[in-house]
């Protein structure tokens, strides 16, 4: 597996890498085909202790992106935290590969969203410009790649038509699908 750790206000020790290669490993045992691993250490400046250090961690697995973040006091509790989130997360993903059940992770996600937005005082404007890789999928996969992701809207390759579109869920629900038109 290929693990990639990055520091935000926080040095990377030997010690920490290590750390986090015996964690993540053991995620292996439940999905045999994982390739890579980012994982970025933040320490925060802020006034709770609780939450001064997060840790996140995105998986790719045969072109599937899972990811949790955790916060914690100190540097290896939040990585303690985040490895179980993963492995529900994998336990999330293998289940709907079975059983193709799509109840509550938007609504989790949704909240989760809320509440990060109550914590700290947004400031309209571009913050951070993300690049990603464009797959070819279909509709469905489309979902399923977003709830996973906790996302309300993904960006994909659509298998049908052959061109980029959007797929956001809508506040009843249900899905909708934006296919742009260059003019």
């Amino acid at each position: 597996m290929d693990l990639q750790v990055t520091g935000h206000n926080v040095e990377i020790l030997p010690t920490v890498k290590s750390y986090l290669d015996k964690k993540l490993t053991k995620l292996n045992r439940h999905l045999p085909n994982l390739m890579g691993a980012k994982v970025e250490l933040t320490e925060q400046k802020i006034r709770s202790q609780e939450k001064r250090f997060r840790a996140q961690v995105t998986l790719v697995a045969n072109g599937t992106i899972l990811r949790a973040e955790e916060q914690a006091e100190t540097l290896l509790a939040a990585i303690d935290k985040v490895v179980p989130a993963l492995d529900r997360q994998i336990e999330k993903y293998k289940g709907k590969l079975y059983k193709k059940s799509k109840a509550g992770i938007a609504a989790r996600a949704q909240n989760q969203l809320q509440e990060m937005a109550a914590e700290t005082e947004l400031v309209p404007g571009v913050i951070r410009t993300k690049r990603f890789p464009v797959k070819l999928m279909t509709t469905e996969e489309a979902v399923d790649q977003m709830e996973l992701l906790g996302h309300d809207f993904f960006l994909f390759h659509n298998a049908a038509t052959r061109e980029l579109n959007l797929i956001y869920k809508r506040k009843d629900g249900n899905y909708s699908i934006i296919e742009p038109v260059l003019e």
